[in-house]
């Protein structure tokens, strides 16, 4: 992890133990730095899984074989390896990962496809089969340690370590769910740079865990951008133990059902406003909604033109109210939108209303609400009855800077 903590860093929350669910990290060595890179968790029998990954064609390996794995609904292991993201690597990467899955199912006595692996760093790297074997040897006898361990080891340029909690009463019984993940750049959906993870203790059928988890994703992952590209590696894994003792939820209609999914939304939620606050030089979190589009999902893509915009996001870094540039961003947004109807506000202040520029718009508070860290766009396309929020933060030098030097 980077020395230099993002300003917009949160502190990690007290996560608790998640019965059934049992972190272990160690160092493989996958890159010269003195720290754990390889994370380990045991779980249960019977663990539920629920996977959401990414859309980019050119994906790792590991993503190809977790896509195939999640269909069969059972998870016994988690493996992640940090620095090394074996994408693009051909045939010796899947031996790689066909290798780590080997290994854990051997030692657990389960079938390779309840163990999952995911890699995150460099691209173009086969991840090294003797490192990775020895270090999941290390793991399997490693000691257990907290969820902050566990996040700060699956990091690369992230600048801390990101955590999410919330519980749901299901079925008279509180449920909790414990979450990590990692993302500071090449973050766009669908989905971003990001390798997030949910423990919970919650009996739920696999197939509705994916269902709840899909949609949550949807609103959330998939709603974030720091600098439109999308990933090589990006997963996220939803895990649950039953070991909360719950009447199983199968359905929308089982006790508890709709709390769960509220929490499970909610630690999405989290997660994914944790990874752009500590987008790469980032040093304002901004939000984009919009409102009147012809569809949420239209008002989704004007969202995302518009946080993608270099010229926006530049704007912001310099504290400059400049609403012609999302003008602009909406107008290539390549969505319905009327000039004639479209309105323009930052921090709760309309500075255009229905295409034209307010008489009376006085730019001074406008000017101190940029000023600020957390920052509120809002667009009103006039149109229907669309709505949707999309988050990201500016583009600094601090960006350049830290990809230029990324391999170094």
């Amino acid at each position: 992890m980077s020395e230099a903590v993002s300003p917009l860093a949160s502190p990690f929350p007290p996560l608790p133990a998640i019965a059934g669910a049992t972190p272990h990290i160690v160092r493989a060595g996958y890159k010269d730095w003195g720290r754990c890179d390889l994370t380990y968790v045991e779980l249960a029998e019977g663990t539920a899984v629920a996977g959401v990954f990414t859309r980019n064609v050119c994906c790792s390996s590991e993503v190809e074989l977790g896509r195939d794995s999640v269909k069969q609904g059972r998870a016994r292991a988690l493996v992640v390896n940090a620095g090394n993201s074996n994408a693009f690597t051909g045939y010796r990467g899947r031996e790689a990962v066909e290798q780590i899955m080997g290994q854990v199912a051997d030692h657990l006595g389960c079938p390779r496809e309840q163990v999952f692996v995911s890699s995150t760093g460099v691209i173009g790297v086969p991840l090294p089969k003797d490192k990775a074997r020895a270090g999941v040897a290390a793991a399997l006898a490693a000691a257990p340690c907290s969820w902050e361990d566990a996040a700060r080891t699956i990091g690369t340029t992230d600048t801390f370590a990101k955590g999410a909690l919330a519980t749901a009463v299901v079925d008279g019984r509180t449920v909790t769910l414990a979450a990590i993940i990692k993302g500071s750049g090449m973050i766009a959906p669908d989905m971003a740079t990001m390798l997030g993870y949910v423990f919970t203790d919650v009996a739920i059928a696999p197939g509705y865990l994916q269902e709840l988890l899909s949609a949550a994703a949807d609103r959330t992952f998939n709603c974030i951008t720091v600098d439109s590209d999308t990933s090589t590696s990006d997963t996220v894994l939803a895990f649950a133990t039953g070991k909360a003792g719950n009447q199983q939820i199968n359905c929308s209609g089982c006790p508890g059902a709709d709390a769960f999914a509220a929490a499970l939304e909610d630690v999405c939620r989290q997660l994914a406003h944790l990874v752009v606050r500590d987008g790469e030089g980032a040093q304002k979190f901004i939000a984009v909604s919009v409102t009147g589009a012809v569809s949420d999902e239209s008002a989704r893509r004007v969202g995302l033109a518009v946080a993608n915009s270099p010229l926006v996001k530049t704007a912001i870094a310099g504290e400059d109210a400049n609403w012609g540039r999302v003008v602009m961003a909406v107008g290539k947004a390549g969505e319905p939108a009327d000039r004639d109807r479209l309105s323009i506000g930052f921090g709760g202040i309309w500075a255009a209303r229905e295409g034209q520029p307010l008489a009376d718009y006085d730019e001074a508070p406008v000017a101190a609400h940029l000023k600020g860290q957390d920052i509120d766009i809002a667009i009103d396309l006039g149109l229907g009855e669309g709505r949707a929020t999309v988050w990201t933060c500016d583009l600094t030098h601090g960006y350049i800077s830290i990809n230029a030097d990324y391999r170094s």
